[in-house]
Formats: structure tokens, sequence, C-alpha cells
């Protein structure tokens, strides 16, 4: 009995020993997780930051409409649809059809000594006028130095002010997920607040345009705040805060720095921004593509279309070339490839590594200015009676039945027959062919041609293109 105590007891302290053990070997692990905790005090970046912070007023007058209106101008992003038709609230009015004046609140900063300041596009939109007020009170008129519809963002300048502190610009491709962020501005006129949060993901697409690459942020963002920096913890902008959606309480979108450093640097300098064009219609590859052109990963983005006579066409790049970077720079989307083009200047050679019928090359393309009408396709994918299939070829005439451009070479699947082949494999009507096995069909002669040529084999792949998909690889196995 008394060995049975003393065993239990020396158990006892060798647990209790290994748990301190542990315990104390854990020390710098729960060290290292406290320095991802909340810090003490914002204070010093907020107190270092406010002077470079300002509160932007606007007036604009309304011709012949209602006073029906929103905080701010608008659609921030341009265009007629508002993707955050919450957040741009409240409404008033009384519905009288008379000139009236509106007035909005917004935010911005400074970034340089010349009082050059930096802040949303819909802040200032179709202004009449734009008073500054700076952090200890003194109020300036401000001048349209450019804006940037597609980014939303915008350049004003005040003259006169005296001891300006503008704000250092940060690099937003070395902010973490995770990391703390302040933000400062003025929300509902509540000028010189500072909030802050946590970067909670980089890259959002929320449907802006095609230059969606925001910071989301949990940090309080409100009604004024928009064009207010975003700051890191060495009090740096990462980010132009723009907007935020209201039913998702703690969401909030901000335009990284970086994104906006070049467009900055044109509005400054010309007033305006010229984006490149290369004259493509793109799309992201598949696991499907990517396994049918024999790509090891699913790295590049496939050319779907040429617009003739634009820069892409006179280089020699063609539909189905699998463009891999341009410049050394590796492309694996398609919106990394036109946010890559629009940033290169007009006129630059710029050089396009790209895959063709399974080799590389590289083609040297002088990139044109890019009009507004102009628009870089990108689309996100996703006969014969053994396979179950009807086809047509494609004339002018069926052509317009069914939607399509009629210089399409292929063929138009027209039916694909219950329990068949082709439908176990989702192949639509409506669907054009545009090779079988890697082997282009250009006509109902050809189909026929290369059917009979695979006719022993285990597998059809067909290269497809479907409206409102882009380019798919259909595999149909045989039985």
């Amino acid at each position: 009995m008394i060995a049975s105590r003393e065993i239990t007891k020396r158990l006892s302290t060798f647990l209790l020993a290994a748990a301190v053990v542990l315990l104390w070997g854990s020390g710098p692990m729960l060290g290292s997780a406290h320095a991802y905790l909340a810090p003490e005090s914002f204070s010093e970046i907020a107190e270092a930051a406010r002077p470079g912070v300002v509160n932007i007023r606007t007036v604009k007058t309304i011709k012949g409409g209602s006073p029906v209106f929103r905080h701010f101008f608008g659609n921030p992003f341009g265009g007629n649809r508002n993707p955050f038709d919450e957040f741009f609230g409240p409404f008033q009015g009384d519905g009288h059809h008379r000139d009236f004046k509106k007035r909005s609140l917004g935010s911005g900063f400074l970034i340089d000594d010349d009082g050059f300041i930096v802040t949303n596009n819909h802040v200032i939109e179709d202004a009449d006028q734009i008073k500054v007020i700076l952090a200890d009170d003194k109020e300036f008129d401000a001048e349209l130095v450019g804006r940037d519809p597609k980014t939303d963002l915008a350049l004003i300048r005040i003259k006169g002010a005296k001891n300006l502190k503008p704000l250092e610009l940060g690099d937003s491709e070395k902010l973490k997920v995770g990391t703390w962020v302040v933000a400062i501005g003025s929300p509902f006129g509540l000028e010189q607040t500072v909030t802050a949060g946590i970067v909670s993901a980089k890259g959002r697409i929320i449907g802006s345009g095609p230059y969606d690459d925001f910071i989301q942020t949990d940090a309080s963002i409100n009604p004024g705040n928009s064009g207010g920096p975003l700051l890191n913890m060495d009090g740096k902008v990462v980010g132009i805060n723009t907007a935020i959606i209201a039913s998702g309480q703690g969401i909030g979108f901000a335009i990284p720095i970086n994104l906006a450093k070049g467009i900055i640097g044109q509005l400054n300098a010309k007033g305006e921004v010229s984006r490149g064009w290369l004259g493509v219609g793109i799309q992201d590859l598949t696991p499907e593509l990517a396994d049918y052109y024999g790509l090891k990963a699913e790295k590049g983005v496939l050319v779907t279309q040429i617009f003739e006579g634009h820069p892409a066409d006179k280089a020699g790049i063609r539909v189905n070339d699998i463009i891999l970077s341009v410049d050394g720079s590796s492309v694996s989307t398609g919106r990394e490839l036109s946010a890559m083009i629009a940033n290169t200047p007009v006129g630059h050679q710029t050089k396009i590594n790209l895959i063709r019928d399974g080799k590389k090359k590289s083609l040297t393309v002088t990139l044109a200015k890019r009009d507004d009408d102009e628009k870089i396709v990108a689309t996100q994918s996703r006969g014969n009676d053994e396979l179950g299939i009807e086809v047509t070829d494609l004339d002018s005439d069926i052509a317009r039945r069914f939607g399509i451009d009629g210089k399409e070479n292929g063929v138009l699947v027209t039916d694909v027959k219950d329990d068949s082949l082709a439908q176990g494999a989702d192949v639509r009507p409506g669907d054009i062919i545009k090779e079988v096995n890697r082997s282009v069909v250009k006509d109902r002669k050809d189909f026929a041609g290369l059917m009979k040529k695979n006719k022993n084999s285990e597998t059809i792949q067909l290269l497809v293109k479907r409206r409102n998909a882009g380019y798919l690889v259909v595999k149909i196995e045989r039985k």
C-alpha cells in the first residue's frame, strides 16, 4: 500500500515537471503569437499621420433633376451600375424637377509639399466647387488636376498652404493578410476619425471594373471615409479607402497604393491616364484546357479572339496561342494580363512569350492606346451518329440565329441525342466545335474526316467554344 502511494506520488511529480517543461518550452511560441495581438496603442501612428489627412467638401449643381441623391456622386466606379447601392445613402428629397445644389463629403491625403492631394474620383466627380479643410482647420479652394474613373482615383491641388505634412507612400505588395492597418478620414463629416483593423484579404474582385484589385479590411469605414488613407504600422499609406458593403458590416475595400502610384503619376503629368492596348480576347486556362494543350501547369492565358488591325494582329499573335509572360513577368490569369498591358506605356515595344502548337515563341508587340470603347474580353471559364450529335456549317444565317460571329471557323452543334455519348460528356446545342483531338475543324467535311480518322480512338477530345463560357475541352470516352 505504501509502495503504491509512493509510486503515485512520484508519478504525479513527474507529470507536473513535464507540464512545467512543456509550458516553459512553449513560452517563445506564446510570445510570438503575442506579437500578432493588437498593439497597446495606435496613437503614435494617428498623431503622425493626421496632419496629412484632409477633409473634402464639394458642391455640385444638378440640372433638372430631383434632389433624390446619394451621399456621394452616383456610381463610384463610372458607368450606370453601382455595386454598392447600399453604401451610398441616405436618400432624401422633395420630388421637384429643378436645379439644386448637392453637397458631399469625402477625404483625401497630401502626397507632397506642393499641395497635391489624392482622393477618390467619386468624391469630386463633376463638382462645381471643391474645398479642402486641413487638420488645423484651415480651408482652401482646390483645383482638379486629373481623374481616372476606371480606378476611381483623382488628383486635386491646393495652393498657398504652408508647412504641409504629406504622408509617405508604402508598398502594398508587402502587405500581408492578418496584419494591422489604420484608416483615417471624415465618416459622416466627423473629421480626423481614426479606426483600426486588420487586412482581411487581398486581390478582391468586387465587380467595379477591369482593374479590380482591392484590399479588404475590417477597419471601420463609412460614407465620408472615401479617399482617405489606409496605413500600415509604419504609418505609410498602403491603400486608399474606397467603399464598403453596408449589409456585410466590417467589410471595407481600399485601392492598393502600388496600383495608384502609376495612375497618380500620369494624372500629375497629363491630367489623364493612357493605357496600353493589345487587341485580344482572352480567357483563363481550365485544367481541361491545360491538359488539352499539353501543359504541365495551368499557367498562362488563352487567346480566344484577335481584333483585326490591332497590335496583337500586327505582331502575329493568333487565336489559341497561350500567353505565358509580358516583358519577363509571368501571367496566370486574364485579369493579370489585362492589368499588365494597361499599365504598360502606349508605344512600348512589349515582349510577349507564348506557346503555339506546343512550341514556345517570343513576339514583340507595339502597344496602342486603349480607347474607352475598347474592352479586353476576359471570359471566365469553367454530325456524328456514334457520338449522337448533329452539326452544320457556320453560314451567316445560322450565325445570326445563334447570335454568333459569322466569321467563326468550325461547325455548330445543332442537336444532341438523348442518352448519347455526347450528351453524357455535356456537349450542348450551340457549341462550336473548333478542333477534334487537336486538329482544326473548318467545316462539316473536316469534322467528318477527323471523326473517321479517330474512329478507333478510345477518347475524343473536342475543343468547343460555348457562348458565355469561352473555350472548353469536352472529353468523350468510348465505352
